[in-house]
């Protein structure tokens, strides 16, 4: 879909040629037909808290002719010339962006897949060979940009729509999150943290054995990034064989049993069979052919997804592939013989684990990331896309306190809580308050029935207390992870399907995002019709699952 694979800061010549995950991605697209503006506008806002100076660029790839270029601010795209060996420095592309609290508007033009960088404080050098851009690599020794504070967004938008993601997979240095309007007004949006996630993940990170040394602090104090496992252990500053005694346990669990892979969610019936002999994994399909088999990898081809982890864009041995790797990962190889294991709560459970991933996970706000190159396997990345894009944008997060969740809520004032499409209220039904009351919504009466008190629990979570009978909260029925599980009132319990996390919208809108599923509260159809049972639904930025809190005497 995206840059997904591999998304190379290369020292080489590459510089955003299309990769192997994104050709693949290209060839599975739609059938071309245009949709959306020539040129999709796309804001850039900033709400970092810091008050450098702020610089843009768009590279990447044309992709009717697969040059590599530059887009500049009003969408007008140049190919990169010259070059030579040593490299020289390319020309300076840079875009003006926002201050603090400002915004700047970008256009994408249609047929064009890439990057958007943003420095902070200094502009990024970048250098050219006769073969293309030599990206910024701040993990290798002497790289020009590694004191320099900047991250950035992937994107493609061709005929086939948009997708635009936040980006872990080589480093974590400016927080941002990613949206997309479509063409009927709804809004998705991905890649907040939790309130103060940034500082969370830093030092979170360095509170884990052998893992300090990935964060790397600019003389001024300022952090300037966490490297990934991989570019960490590349650069000596995280071992190289940190994860091998997992991975060789958990494939040699499957001497004795076997692993059935079921790549594609909409095909449940191709599966593949994988069992282990000496350090090979051989896969059969269901006819018993021999379809792929792989030697068992080291730490660096599971954080890479690579080496003895080749995925190729075939519809075999790629899927297969990158199946292993997010189960090598996330830590269920070996214990869940079904892959992908869509499980999350089971996540990073194994010692050693990848840290990174976990903690990153852990501190967005819906729980979705790319910390590594296959972490779409099972859709628990940070993409926004949409078949008919009108607008997109790119927020540069706080780098402190204020931003993600939590933000004003008070633990001990009662409020109502009115969605913002209906302009109703979170109800219980006739003020019950027995387990299994319905929440629905309601025109608002300023009853207890339609107060609530956010208490905390953990990671930025709250248990939501209706005022009616403080001891019940805001439950997922069944404890389901399921779209359209109904929401009602339940005796709290401490379960991670009673707990929810307040995302700030901006202008007192939160979405609620449920700890058990990482769905969203959510009046279906968009309803505005009194008595209509909430439940939890896939996050998508839209009306129906914005809610406004006001606070009540």
């Amino acid at each position: 879909m995206l840059l997904r694979r591999r998304l190379p800061g290369l020292l080489g010549a590459l510089a955003l040629a299309i990769t192997a995950g994104t050709a693949g991605a290209l060839a599975a697209a739609p059938a071309a037909h245009a949709v959306g503006p020539n040129l999709l506008p796309v804001t850039v806002s900033n709400t970092t808290g810091r008050g450098d100076a702020v610089y843009l660029y768009v590279l990447g790839v044309q992709l009717s002719s697969g040059r590599l270029g530059y887009v500049n601010a009003a969408g007008a795209f140049t190919a990169w010339s010259g070059g030579q060996i040593p490299p020289s420095p390319a020309p300076d592309v840079s875009i003006a962006g926002p201050g603090n609290g400002g915004s700047t508007t970008l256009q994408f033009p249609r047929g064009f897949s890439g990057r958007v960088y943003f420095s902070l404080g200094e502009k990024l050098k970048f250098f050219l060979t006769p073969d293309g851009l030599v990206q910024p690599a701040p993990w290798a020794a002497g790289d020009p940009n590694q004191n320099i504070l900047f991250d950035w967004s992937e994107f493609t938008y061709n005929d086939a729509g948009l997708w635009i993601n936040s980006s872990q997979v080589d480093m974590f240095a400016v927080p941002h999150a990613v949206t997309v309007t479509g063409a009927g007004g709804a809004t998705q949006r991905e890649g907040d943290l939790v309130n103060d996630g940034r500082n969370a993940v830093i030092n979170q990170i360095k509170a884990q054995a052998g893992w300090a040394n990935t964060v790397y602090t600019r003389s001024d104090g300022t952090v300037l990034r966490v490297l990934s496992p991989g570019k960490a252990a590349g650069a000596g500053l995280l071992s190289p064989t940190l994860m091998d005694s997992y991975i060789t346990t958990a494939w040699n669990a499957y001497t004795t049993k076997t692993l059935t892979v079921v790549p594609f969610a909409d095909q449940p019936n191709t599966k593949y069979f994988g069992r282990t002999s000496g350090s090979t994994m051989t896969f059969t399909n269901a006819s018993g052919a021999v379809v792929a088999s792989f030697n068992r990898p080291g730490s660096a081809d599971v954080w890479g997804c690579a080496g003895n982890l080749p995925a190729p864009n075939d519809q075999v041995v790629g899927p297969i592939s990158r199946t292993l790797c997010a189960a090598l990962n996330r830590g269920t190889l070996g214990t869940v013989d079904t892959q992908p294991d869509l499980n999350s709560a089971g996540f990073y459970k194994n010692s050693p684990t990848n840290q990174y991933a976990r903690i990153i996970h852990a501190n967005m706000a819906d729980g979705r990331a790319y910390a590594f190159p296959f972490d779409d396997v099972g859709h628990f990345e940070s993409l926004v896309t949409d078949a008919d894009p009108r607008s997109a944008s790119i927020i540069l997060s706080p780098f402190g306190a204020g931003g993600g969740t939590g933000g004003t809520i008070s633990s001990s004032t009662w409020y109502s809580t009115v969605n913002k499409t209906s302009g109703k209220c979170v109800d219980a039904r006739s003020s019950g308050t027995a387990n299994g009351t319905a929440i629905q919504q309601y025109t608002c009466n300023n009853t207890f029935a339609q107060q609530y008190l956010f208490q905390p629990t953990s990671g930025g979570y709250v248990r939501i207390n209706n005022r009616n009978n403080p001891a019940q909260v805001l439950d997922v029925d069944g404890v389901s992870t399921a779209d359209g599980a109904v929401v009602h009132l339940w005796a709290y319990g401490g379960g991670a399907n009673q707990q929810w996390l307040p995302v700030s919208e901006g202008g007192g809108y939160y979405h609620f995002v449920s700890r058990n599923s990482g769905k969203c509260l959510d009046v279906p159809s968009a309803s505005t019709a009194d008595s209509v049972q909430l439940q939890q639904w896939t996050c998508n930025g839209s009306g129906a699952q914005s809610f406004r809190l006001t606070a009540q005497s």
